[in-house]
């Protein structure tokens, strides 16, 4: 069999979940012209931003001049910590349930002109261990279950401000994606005696295929059940349940890591990539959740050029999530772009 000629469904072992693939429908996936973007003058500090150092937020709190990470409360955080507890149940059918949590905001460089993909390994390792500092520091606070640590880069993921940022959301219940993919994880645990995403680490470097880099303590892949078109996934080589797990080497492994794989991204259509990326690991509940492997998703949403992306609309929205290239052909056209930014 074919799988890159021909319509198939692929399982995803750490949702349960399956993505339809379909080929045949793009025989080149590369035809046509790939139009980037032009580039724009960033200043390297802005007045006007809410995020650089020393300037006013809309709040009047007046940032300090910070030279490396600086992390804060978000001034407008969809979660609270103060919300009193409350709940409803009619007939299992309206159900709500109050939600308690912490949102804060995690500036990665104090230079507004720089993205994840032009920042040094210093400074990326500099993010790695404030990453790590936050969900030791909000997981280990009462009601505090799951510490979500993600990035949206561009203003087509919803990103308003242009200023190299990230976000954490610390709340009292596990989110449903984590939620299901601990699931998974326990029950392979249970049935197997070993780590799901080991496992599948040891058969992505056996095969190769679709496996873009790796350096001495994280492998790069794109994953065997990608939904969107250029979807990655960073693995440590070892077992590691959290971000605070990691020993020096593997932070700085994992900021090389990302320092390259996010220039690999500005490459391939020369452009200031747009993406979702974000942190899975184990609950902050106080139990060991030993089932549990670290592990960081690139979500980006472009497909052709920089102009043009991948909608989740019809079929996606209505029955399962949809792509036209195999995740194989996506590797390839990832392993040909340079790591080396112009």
């Amino acid at each position: 069999m074919d799988w890159n000629d021909v319509p198939h469904r692929r399982f995803n072992p750490l949702t349960g979940e399956t993505v339809l693939v379909s080929p045949h429908r793009t025989k080149r996936p590369w035809q046509g012209k790939v139009e980037a973007v032009p580039a724009t003058n960033t200043p390297r500090h802005d007045p006007n931003c809410y995020l650089c150092p020393g300037n006013r937020r809309v709040t009047g709190d007046i940032n300090p001049h910070y030279e490396s990470v600086f992390s804060f409360t978000n001034d407008f955080s969809a979660l609270l910590a103060d919300v009193p507890a409350g709940s409803r149940n009619e007939q299992g059918l309206l159900v709500a349930e109050a939600e308690s949590g912490v949102c804060r905001v995690v500036c990665f460089s104090p230079e507004h002109n720089l993205t994840l993909a032009r920042m040094t390994n210093a400074a990326l390792t500099s993010v790695v261990d404030e990453w790590a500092h936050q969900y030791l520091d909000l997981g280990s606070r009462p009601n505090i279950n799951s510490v979500q640590i993600f990035e949206n880069r561009g203003e087509i993921m919803g990103s308003s401000i242009a200023h190299p940022h990230g976000q954490i959301w610390a709340q009292r219940t596990v989110p449903d994606l984590s939620a299901r993919e601990g699931e998974q994880q326990a029950k392979w645990l249970k049935e197997k005696g070993s780590h799901l995403l080991l496992d599948y680490l040891a058969l992505e470097i056996r095969e190769k295929e679709r496996v873009l880099f790796e350096n001495d303590t994280w492998v790069v892949v794109v994953p065997y059940w990608a939904v969107w078109p250029f979807e990655t996934m960073l693995l440590p080589k070892t077992h590691r349940r959290d971000v605070a797990e990691l020993k020096p080497a593997e932070r700085e492994g994992l900021a090389d890591a990302l320092g390259r794989m996010t220039r690999r991204y500005d490459n391939l259509f020369q452009v200031s990539f747009p993406y979702t990326m974000g942190l899975h690991q184990r609950p902050t509940d106080g139990k060991e959740h030993e089932h549990w492997q670290l592990h960081l998703h690139f979500l980006p949403p472009l497909l052709r050029s920089a102009t043009v992306r991948k909608f989740m609309v019809g079929y996606e929205m209505l029955a399962q999530p949809q792509r036209d290239i195999t995740p194989e052909q996506a590797a390839e056209r990832l392993r040909a772009c340079a790591e080396v930014l112009s």
